[in-house]
C-alpha cells in the first residue's frame, strides 16, 4: 500500500501475483516487501538497515522494478511527522477527504495507504502509537492509543502509547496475569473486542484506566503474527457510541499494517541513549547486583490528585524474591504490589508513606518467616527498614542475628508476662535488675536496685515479715521461695510474686540468687470480683427461691387442681396444669373451669406476661375478676372489656396478658368464646382435627379501645376440645404455626376415648426442658348411646 498508494485488497492481490510469478510463499513475499520498505529512524552514525534475506535464487527486493503504477517511495532522510498535518501533507489528496467519519466507497482504503506510508518512518513502539493517533482521530474519533505486549512471564507490558500521560502510563505499564483484563482476552481469542457500553462491559472486563475514565468506548485489536498474537492495539475514544463496521474494518486494516513494524521492533531494539541518567541508573543497579541481603529502591506511582498509588522498582537485590520466585534484575521496572499484591494491607504500607512525607525513617515491628537454611527450615526474624532517597525509598528486609533475636524474645516474654528478672551476686554483693522489675516496684532506675536483705522494705507491713523470713531461709539454708506480697506504688496498691532460687558453691554455701517478679494485680482483682459476684449470686439465688417457693403456694392455692377428671354441664373436663423446668420464676398460666346459675359452664384459659409473684397475683385479679362478671350476667365480650380495663390501670405494674374465656349451653350443646390474642382451640371431631376460626380480639392490657367479637360452635356427640396456653405449642426456634400443626397431628392420632388421655398427648408434644408453664383444658362431650 505504501509503495503503490493501492487500496488494502489490491495491494494483498499484488502481494499474491508476486509470490506465484517468483515461485515464493506468501509470507516470504510479505517479508521480502518489508525489506524494502522498513528502514531504521535516523540515529548519528546510524546505517541503513539491512532487508531480509530472501531465497535462494531470488532478487533481492530491492532490485525488483516498481510497477508502472507505482509511486516512488518515501525518503526516510527528513523527521518522522508529529502530527496529522504533515502526514495529510505526505499523502496528498487522500488525506483531505478524510473527515470525521471514514468516508463511503474507498475512503477507508485511503485512509489505510496514508497510514502504510506513515508507518514506514516510525522507529519505535511510541511512535507507531504516535503515528496510529494522528490518522485514526478524524475518521474514528480515538483519543488515546496503547500498544501492549504479552511478556514471557505472563501479563501484559505497554511499550507505546498516545493520548495519555506520563503518570497514567505507569500506573498501567505492567498489567499482571489476571483474568477479565480486555486487553489479555483479545489477545487470547485473536480476536477484536468492541467495548461500546461502559457500564455492561465493566462488568465483565477490567477496563484498563478503571471504569471512571474519560474514554466511553474502547476497541483492542490482536496484532497477528501467523496465527500467535503477541501485541494488542487498545484505540479509545472519549464519545459515546457503537463501532460501525466501516471503522470496525477500517481498524482491522491499520491493526494488520502495524504487525511488520512491530516484528521489526521486536528485530532492532532501540539504541540506548547515552545520558547522565542512564549512566545513574547503570551505576545503581551494579550496585544493588553487588549488595547482600533483600534491599530495593522504589518510586512512588501517583494519582491525578497525587496520593500513592503503588510504587515503581528501580532496582532489587539478588536476594530480592516476589511471589511468583522471580528476583534481582527481573523486577526492575515492575509495580511492587504486581510483585507483593499483600504488601497494601499491612502496616509497612503506611509507614513509607510516612517517610515520604515527613522524611524520617521507618522501622517495623519484627516479624518471624520460616526459610530454608543449610538445607533444613528455620524460623527466622525480620523487620523491615525504610528510608527516603530524593523523591523514592529505598527498602531493605533487615535478618536479626540469634543474639538480637534471644534478647528481643526475653523482653517480649517479660512485657506479655508481667514479669522482670533480677540477680543478686553475694560475694560482690552486685545486683542486676531488669528494666521490667523497676517498672513492677515502681522504683525509679536512677536509685538502683534493692539489694535481697532491703526486699522486705518494699512490702505493705502485714506482707514484710513473710518477705523476710522466706529471704532469711535462702541466704541461710539455700532454701528456694515463691511468695506473694504486695507493695504501694503511684499507682496504687500492687499484687508481686517473687521467686527466687540460691546457686551454691563447692561447698554448699549460697554464692549467688536468680530469680523474678511477676505482677498478679489483674489476677488478685479478678479473683477478688469473682469471690464478690458469687456472693452476690448465692444472696440472689436464695431471694429467687423464696420467691418461687412463696408464689408457688400462693399459685397452689389459688389454682386447685382435680385429682381426676370433672363433669360440668354434662361434659368430662380434664385439667393439666405443668409449671416450667428452667428458671426459678412462677409463671402466669391459669384456668377455671366452673359450673353457672341456671345449668352453663364458664371455661377459662389465660396468660400473663411474666414469671414471678407479680404475675400470680395478676393471675388471681383476672380470674376472680372475669368469674364475677360472667355470675353477675355481664356477656362476654364485656367481660374482656372489663378486664382489659383492669390491666391498663393497675398502679403496681403495668402487665398483659391473653384468654380464652368460654360458655357452654348443654342444653343445645351450644359453646359461645370470645379471646384476647390466644392460640384457637383445637376441635377433634370423628378423628379429625380442626381449630376453630378465632373472633377478633387483642392482647388485653395492649389498647385502651380493644375491640372484642363473639364466635359460637355447635359441639356434637363425641366431640372433643382442647384449650391451651402457648407453652404447650412453642419450641425455641420453631415458628408458633409449626407447634400448631404439631398438636393437631398429636391429638389425632392418640387415644381420644380413654382416661387419661392427656398423658399420651403431653408426652408426644413436650420435649426436653420446659422453658415455660404448660396449662390445658380437655373438654368432651360424652358419645349418645347406640
Amino acid at each position: 500500500m505504501a509503495l503503490t498508494g493501492c487500496a488494502a485488497e489490491a495491494a494483498y492481490e499484488e502481494l499474491l501475483a508476486r509470490s506465484k510469478a517468483a515461485n515464493h510463499t506468501l509470507m516470504e513475499e510479505c517479508w521480502i516487501t518489508l525489506g524494502a520498505l522498513r528502514s531504521r529512524p535516523d540515529h548519528a552514525g546510524a546505517e541503513p538497515a539491512t532487508p531480509s534475506p530472501a531465497p535462494a535464487g531470488a532478487a533481492p527486493s530491492s532490485a525488483r522494478p516498481a510497477p508502472s503504477s507505482a509511486r516512488p517511495a518515501p525518503s526516510d532522510a527528513g523527521p518522522a511527522p508529529s502530527d496529522a498535518g504533515s502526514a495529510a501533507a505526505d499523502a496528498g489528496p487522500a488525506a483531505a477527504e478524510t473527515g470525521t467519519d471514514v468516508p463511503d466507497g474507498s475512503g477507508g482504503s485511503d485512509v489505510l495507504a496514508v497510514l502504510g506510508r506513515a508507518l514506514v518512518r516510525v522507529g519505535t513502539p511510541r511512535d507507531l502509537a504516535r503515528c496510529l493517533l494522528d490518522h485514526l482521530a478524524l475518521p474514528v474519533g480515538a483519543a488515546a492509543v496503547m500498544i501492549y505486549q504479552r511478556l514471557p512471564a505472563g501479563g501484559l507490558e505497554l511499550i507505546g502509547h498516545a493520548g495519555i500521560d506520563d503518570v497514567f502510563a505507569d500506573l498501567w505499564r505492567h498489567v499482571p496475569p489476571v483474568s477479565g483484563v480486555a486487553a489479555g482476552h483479545a489477545l487470547d481469542t485473536r480476536e477484536a473486542l468492541w467495548l461500546e457500553d461502559l457500564a455492561e462491559d465493566s462488568k465483565r472486563y477490567l477496563p484498563i484506566g478503571g471504569p471512571a475514565g474519560p474514554w466511553l468506548t474502547r476497541a483492542w485489536l490482536p496484532v497477528l503474527n501467523g496465527d500467535a498474537a503477541d501485541a494488542v492495539i487498545g484505540v479509545l475514544r472519549d464519545r459515546p457510541g457503537p463501532f460501525l463496521p466501516d471503522v470496525r474494518e477500517l481498524l482491522r486494516g491499520a491493526a494488520r499494517l502495524c504487525a511488520g513494524r512491530l516484528r521489526a521492533f521486536a528485530a532492532w531494539p532501540e539504541p540506548a541513549v547515552a545520558g547522565a541518567a542512564d549512566a545513574a541508573e547503570a551505576v545503581v543497579r551494579t550496585l544493588f547486583d553487588a549488595l547482600p541481603g533483600t534491599t530495593l529502591l522504589l518510586t512512588p506511582l501517583r494519582s491525578p490528585s497525587g496520593e500513592v498509588e503503588d510504587y515503581r522498582i528501580d532496582a532489587a537485590t539478588a536476594q530480592a524474591v516476589d511471589t511468583v520466585g522471580r528476583g534481582g534484575r527481573e523486577l526492575v521496572g515492575r509495580r511492587l504490589l504486581e510483585c507483593w499484591p499483600a504488601a497494601a494491607r499491612e502496616p509497612l504500607w503506611q509507614g513509607w508513606l510516612d517517610t515520604l512525607t515527613g522524611g524520617e525513617p521507618y522501622e517495623g515491628e519484627p516479624f518471624a518467616r520460616q526459610e530454608l537454611v543449610a538445607g533444613g527450615q528455620e524460623l527466622s526474624t525480620y523487620s523491615v527498614r525504610a528510608a527516603r532517597l530524593g523523591d523514592g525509598l529505598v527498602v531493605t528486609w533487615l535478618r536479626h542475628e540469634s543474639s538480637d533475636r534471644q534478647e528481643q524474645r526475653l523482653a517480649d516474654i517479660q512485657r506479655l508476662g508481667h514479669l522482670g528478672w533480677a540477680t543478686w551476686n553475694l560475694v560482690s554483693r552486685e545486683t542486676v535488675w531488669s528494666y521490667q522489675v523497676y517498672e513492677l516496684c515502681g522504683r525509679d532506675p536512677g536509685d538502683g536496685p534493692v539489694r535481697l536483705a532491703g526486699l522486705p522494705k518494699l512490702a505493705l507491713p502485714e506482707d514484710a515479715p513473710g518477705l523476710a523470713r522466706v529471704v532469711r531461709e535462702l541466704l541461710t539454708e539455700g532454701k528456694p521461695f515463691d511468695v506473694p506480697f504486695r507493695i504501694r506504688t503511684a499507682a496504687g496498691v500492687r499484687h508481686l510474686r517473687l521467686v527466687a532460687e540460691a546457686v551454691p558453691d563447692a561447698e554448699g554455701t549460697p554464692v549467688q540468687v536468680h530469680g523474678f517478679v511477676q505482677d498478679l494485680t489483674a489476677q488478685r482483682s479478678a479473683e477478688l470480683a469473682l469471690v464478690e459476684s458469687e456472693r452476690a449470686i448465692l444472696t440472689q439465688h436464695g431471694i429467687l427461691q423464696a420467691e418461687r417457693m412463696l408464689a408457688g403456694r400462693l399459685q397452689h392455692a389459688l389454682l386447685p387442681l382435680p385429682r381426676r377428671p370433672v363433669r360440668l354441664a354434662g361434659l368430662r373436663v380434664d385439667v393439666v396444669y405443668l409449671p416450667a423446668q428452667s428458671g426459678i420464676h412462677v409463671g402466669g398460666d391459669w384456668f377455671s373451669a366452673i359450673e353457672l346459675p341456671g345449668g352453663d359452664a364458664l371455661f377459662v384459659i389465660g396468660d400473663v406476661a411474666g414469671h414471678g409473684i407479680d404475675a400470680v397475683a395478676t393471675m388471681a385479679q383476672l380470674r376472680f375478676t372475669a368469674k364475677g362478671m360472667i355470675f353477675t350476667g355481664s356477656a362476654l365480650t364485656d367481660a374482656l372489656l372489663g378486664l382489659n380495663t383492669l390491666l391498663l390501670h393497675s398502679r403496681d405494674t403495668r402487665r398483659t396478658a391473653t384468654m380464652v374465656l368460654a360458655r357452654y349451653k348443654p342444653a343445645e350443646r351450644r359453646l359461645l368464646w370470645v379471646q384476647a390474642g390466644h392460640p384457637p382451640p383445637l376441635l377433634l371431631r370423628r378423628g379429625e382435627p380442626r381449630y376453630l376460626d378465632r373472633p377478633r380480639g387483642v392482647l388485653l392490657g395492649a389498647t385502651g379501645t380493644p375491640v372484642f367479637e363473639e364466635a359460637e360452635c355447635r359441639l356434637e356427640p363425641g366431640d372433643r376440645l382442647l384449650l391451651y396456653t402457648d407453652g404447650l405449642v412453642e419450641r425455641p426456634g420453631e415458628g408458633i404455626q409449626e407447634g400448631l400443626e404439631r398438636l393437631a397431628a398429636a391429638a389425632a392420632t392418640g387415644p381420644g376415648g380413654t382416661a387419661g388421655a392427656l398423658g399420651p398427648l403431653l408426652a408426644s408434644m413436650l420435649e426436653g426442658e420446659r422453658r415455660d408453664d404448660v396449662c390445658v383444658l380437655d373438654l368432651r362431650v360424652p358419645a349418645q348411646p347406640v
